[in-house]
């Protein structure tokens, strides 16, 4: 019989129903040595809290996440909350010994991402952070033909996450729904939102990048807030686009904005190589784009890999070829992956050292784009 893993959630939005159907499928179609009992979840509103945990089957509610990550019950937190609350959560959560999921991006910055890090590894706690892009098939997919070395010498690397829900200026800013157009809540906004995807997906496939230079603007400067009332100036960043050196000698183009008309959620990238070139769209997100030189002459051309066959990443534990699954899916996948290591004693990635990378590059891009010069990733703090 498998044992059990005790969960306390801290936070209910958007991010909240996708780890909770994570926890709820996980054992259906990954039966391990270990099933996640969704124990508490823990948010300030009384009566919104009881709902979610009477929708998604937690067992009891907290209002103070002090009290849940204090709680003998509790093996694990999952933490979903605006990204200023990440750091004292996760390092109250270290010193009461439990393992921490954490979402992303780390922290509001590098130094708080540092005191993160030291908080989970001085306690010794299974950590990990929800960057789950990674657990998309084909995605995982891309990094073992990468490994295997299919496309030789990297050159080019080029990522884009593109939205249009802020475009309206009678948006406001601030608050349970609109936490983050609200620097002091978000830290930074599509730098630290979308392009840490990228930038994560990009350090695990193509390696360490070491500079950046950017440029970032805010085009609507004054939003009300919603909970002063007042109109208040705009601090995160509504586009940021930036140039990258990684550490292997490839270039690399990033590109993120929220004032993309006509799409909701364009995340792509593409990568280029001596002898292939493979490229990813989150709209299709079942094929990877492949293309070989070494392919006879005749033929040579993309092709379109359907990642559904039970030989490739994660396949084999859903339905039969031909039958897609999809972005849920992904979480599912690392909450999955996350069991598994617990129970082999093993690591699972990414950890929070390895977030910390990622918020160096973000912070990077940022201080890039305020000076206007070209920073080196490790010239910063954290």
């Amino acid at each position: 019989m498998a044992r059990t893993l005790n969960v306390g959630m801290i936070g209910y939005g958007f991010m909240g129903r996708a780890h909770s159907n994570a926890y709820h499928q996980v054992a259906h179609f990954f039966p391990g040595e270990i099933r996640p009992v969704l124990k508490a979840v823990c948010a300030r509103d009384e009566q919104k809290v009881k709902q979610f945990a009477e929708t998604w089957g937690y067992e009891s509610i907290e209002t103070d996440w002090r009290r849940l990550v204090a709680r003998p019950d509790i093996d694990l937190v999952d933490i979903c909350t605006p990204n200023n609350l990440h750091k004292e959560i996760a390092v109250e959560a270290a010193r009461h010994g439990k393992m921490i999921l954490c979402e992303k991006p780390l922290a509001m910055n590098s130094a708080e991402g540092k005191e993160m890090v030291e908080a989970v590894e001085k306690a010794g706690v299974p950590n990990m952070v929800w960057y789950n892009y990674r657990r998309v098939p084909a995605v995982t997919l891309a990094k073992q033909l990468i490994e295997e070395g299919r496309l030789g010498k990297i050159f080019h690397y080029r990522a884009v996450f593109l939205q249009d829900w802020t475009i309206s200026a009678e948006l406001p800013q601030g608050g349970t729904a609109l936490w983050r157009l609200d620097v002091a809540a978000a830290g930074s906004g599509v730098t630290g939102d979308l392009l840490a995807h990228c930038i994560d997906t990009a350090i695990w496939l193509n390696g360490p990048i070491t500079r950046v230079t950017a440029m970032t603007e805010t085009f609507i400067k004054e939003r009300k807030h919603v909970l002063t009332g007042k109109v208040e100036k705009v601090g995160i960043d509504d586009a940021c686009a930036f140039l990258a050196r990684f550490a292997n000698g490839s270039l690399a183009v990033f590109e993120s904005t929220r004032y993309a008309r006509g799409h909701k959620a364009l995340y792509t990238f593409e990568i280029n190589g001596e002898k292939a070139s493979i490229a990813w769209d989150l709209h299709d997100l079942h094929r990877l784009s492949y293309f070989d030189h070494r392919d006879e002459s005749r033929v040579r051309g993309w092709r379109s890999i359907h990642v559904t066959d039970s030989d490739m990443p994660y396949m084999k534990h859903w339905w039969v070829p031909g039958l897609q699954i999809g972005y849920e899916h992904t979480f599912i996948h690392q909450v999955a992956d996350f069991l598994e290591a617990i129970a082999k004693g093993q690591v699972a990635h990414p950890t929070f050292r390895d977030a910390l990378e990622t918020q160096k590059v973000c912070d990077a891009v940022l201080k890039s784009a305020q000076t206007g010069q070209w920073v080196d990733v490790e010239s910063v703090d954290g």
